[in-house]
């Protein structure tokens, strides 16, 4: 069997200070708006607070799996805590999804049962949120591009500061007009784009721990190229899958035309990896050679 890693890890560029910064952050929203929703009355203000609590977890969450996946491997961990972050981002997007069930249910309730709401302290609550929301955004955004957990702390953040931004807007309208059910329609627009987000995380999170092979790979599109290689028979009973944002790897047999040495089979492993990896960012290969072996050819074979 021939085994070999083709390395290119990327440096990972998340920035956990910023992390901090956000989670100190979020800490003081979620404080404020909650003695505010109390006093107040608004349950748009108390669902915010719920969502930047659910930020502050988020947060967390993602800088212990940030911390965790820089660990080293081990015996006992042949691959450290690279699959950490998808982890944390699976977490976030259920959590994302459970609070907006629990918006929902609220805002239902309240719209039944509507209250006089103090809007100047929603006022003022919500542009402090959008504010605070608005750093910690802009302190995540650029790897969140890069990293499945940084883009799910940072979508709890960017739908926290819409949903902010929304119950302003519901504070001006009870303010001038009096009009106390744009809180609940409010609440309840911010939970179904809370579901939207958090289901596009939850399932992008799933296929990975899955094992489910990478969108941007086609297995069919790997085989025809490995195959045109010279000496090369068929490539066949693959796996393919992605670690983590960055790692994808490859293993399957590879059967030959010709009884070939070593070294030859060393120097077409080569070209394999180089193939693999231009075309395909496919960074970890192995490949099992076979010559006359009686197996099943097929591309997927179930083990």
């Amino acid at each position: 069997m021939g085994h070999h890693h083709h390395h290119t890890h990327s440096i990972n560029s998340t920035k956990d200070r910023n992390l901090f910064i956000s989670i100190l952050l979020n800490i003081l929203i979620t404080a404020a708006q909650v003695i505010g929703g109390i006093l107040s009355g608004s349950l748009a203000l108390l669902s915010d607070a719920l969502h930047n609590f659910s930020d502050v977890l988020s947060l967390v969450v993602s800088y212990v799996a940030s911390k965790l996946a820089k660990q080293k491997a081990s015996f006992n961990r042949t691959f450290g805590y690279k699959r950490a972050e998808i982890l944390a981002a699976f977490i976030n997007a259920s959590t994302l999804v459970i609070v907006a069930i629990l918006l929902i249910i609220e805002a239902i309730d309240r719209f039944q049962n509507p209250k006089i709401i103090e809007s100047n302290m929603v006022i003022w609550l919500s542009i402090i949120a959008i504010v605070a929301n608005g750093l910690s955004v802009l302190l995540l955004k650029k790897d969140s591009d890069k990293n499945i957990n940084i883009r799910s702390a940072y979508l709890h953040l960017f739908t926290d500061m819409m949903a902010s931004v929304a119950v302003l807007i519901g504070g001006l309208l009870m303010k001038y007009y009096q009009v106390y059910w744009v809180d609940s329609v409010l609440t309840f627009l911010i939970a179904l784009y809370l579901i939207w987000v958090g289901y596009d995380l939850l399932k992008t999170s799933t296929k990975v721990l899955m094992l489910f092979t990478p969108e941007h790979i086609n297995i069919k599109e790997v085989v025809r190229l490995v195959n045109k290689i010279p000496k090369v028979n068929n490539l066949h009973h693959i796996h393919l899958w992605g670690l983590n944002d960055d790692e994808f790897h490859l293993e399957a047999h590879l059967d030959f035309r010709e009884d070939i040495t070593l070294s030859e089979f060393n120097n077409i492993l080569q070209q394999i990896e180089i193939l693999l990896h231009d075309k395909f960012d496919i960074n970890h290969v192995t490949i099992q050679p076979e010559f006359n072996k009686k197996d099943p050819k097929e591309i997927i074979v179930q083990d």
